[in-house]
């Protein structure tokens, strides 16, 4: 069965066509400046070389008709028919408390997905659009949309409250939802794989460390709490966003430097973070390089990450009573060695100590490589395991339309 994995931003379009019976990658790719004249597509197949496409694209539809025709190319096509896509899956960023799981997209789905946009204003428009392109070029292909925030609907409402005036969270849903949650589920599932055990009998610390980054405390096969908050900007610093500081920050800078609450906004998302300690980037090839050559506020950078990736699993042990299983996944998770082992230095107290040998060869964006990097005398098993949120998401898209046939 094909299923065709769209991710939408507001200016691109990401894709994946996958043969989800044995999970393997036909053909992915990415349209990107949609909507500006320089707009162009890049476009993979396994074992070919990648071609580049400069084609204007005014706007979603534009983007996902360049994209069917690059799978149905005479030249290079990976399907003669578009009928060979059995149905799409969008990964859509906000469902609010609405969503705790994927649904099959429907006229009240794409509504409910329009009335969480005042949550996901960057995000959840670009979805829609991606859903409306495929719907208007495939009209007879089902589309499913999986929820960034799903996987932590099962939180307690004690640990998803803010202590606002409760009216807030009645009259305008402000409260964690959290995010990463496909990226989380798909871990959580895996780890049943290495600890031969499943998640309904383990405590799991899930930690996606990317550009954006975030925890998850998984209790019993359910998330109980997560880092990120009402918005993507809370919890760890990451690669241009604050992380958690005093909500006064965002006044005194208002007052200080004149700033209005959207320069405000663009300030903590874009331009902090790792970028901002570091004054050298949000890559982490970048930061590792610049600390190699001396430089001490990329080394600060990854202090305050590793800091702070700590405290949240001491918390998140506090709050489950204990974990099994920690797991690094996502670019930097999968990819910095010194990340994880800054991040457990000194926890043996705890039941936690790595194999420092076996993390190094696990490091450096060496080809991806996965397991068991905990020492053998390690109370908790620590891991490493490579996140596949298309492949969730695509799993996800062939129950849901598999459940039409019957």
């Amino acid at each position: 069965m094909k299923i065709l994995i769209i991710n939408a931003g507001s200016s691109s379009l990401k894709y994946q066509l996958m043969n989800v019976t044995d999970g393997s990658v036909i053909a992915k790719g990415n349209a990107e400046k949609i909507g500006q004249e320089t707009s162009f597509l890049v476009h993979k197949i396994p074992g070919q070389d990648d071609r580049e496409f400069k084609k204007a694209m005014s706007n979603h539809s534009d983007a996902f008709q360049l994209v069917i025709d690059c799978l149905m190319s005479e030249e290079f096509g990976v399907i003669k028919s578009i009928e060979e896509i059995d149905a799409v899956g969008h990964r859509v960023l906000h469902g609010g408390s609405k969503f705790s799981g994927s649904m099959l997209v429907t006229d009240d789905v794409i509504e409910a997905i329009k009335e969480c946009i005042p949550l996901g204003p960057l995000h959840n428009p670009a979805n829609l659009m991606g859903i409306e392109a495929c719907m208007k070029l495939m009209p007879n292909t089902p589309n499913v949309a999986v929820f960034d925030t799903a996987f932590h609907a099962t939180m307690p409402d004690y640990a998803y409250m803010y202590a606002l005036p409760y009216e807030d969270y009645v009259d305008f849903g402000i409260r964690k939802y959290g995010f990463h949650g496909t990226s989380h589920r798909f871990i959580t599932k895996q780890i049943e794989k290495y600890m031969g055990k499943p998640a309904e009998e383990l405590k799991i610390i899930t930690c996606h460390i990317g550009n954006g980054s975030s925890l998850a405390a998984v209790k019993y096969g359910k998330c109980v709490d997560t880092t990120m908050g009402l918005t993507p900007l809370d919890g760890l610093p990451m690669g241009t966003r604050t992380g958690a500081l005093d909500p006064a920050v965002v006044t005194v800078l208002m007052e200080k430097k004149g700033m209005s609450a959207k320069e405000v906004d663009t300030y903590l998302n874009k331009k902090s973070g790792i970028l901002g300690v570091s004054g050298v980037g949000s890559d982490f090839r970048d930061i590792t390089a610049a600390i190699k050559n001396g430089n001490q506020r990329a080394a600060l950078a990854l202090e305050m990450l590793c800091y702070s990736i700590k405290k949240y699993i001491g918390s998140y042990i506090a709050a489950m009573g204990g974990v099994d299983a920690i797991v690094f996944t996502a670019g930097v998770g999968e990819n910095i060695m010194a990340l994880r082992e800054k991040s457990l230095s000194d926890m043996e107290y705890l039941g936690i100590k790595i194999d420092k040998e076996v993390n190094a060869n696990m490091a450096s964006y060496l080809p991806k490589k996965e397991g068991l990097i905990s020492a053998e005398d390690s109370k908790v098993k620590v891991f490493v395991i490579p996140t596949n949120e298309e492949l969730m998401i695509a799993q996800d898209t062939y129950e849901i339309t598999q459940s039409l046939k019957k």
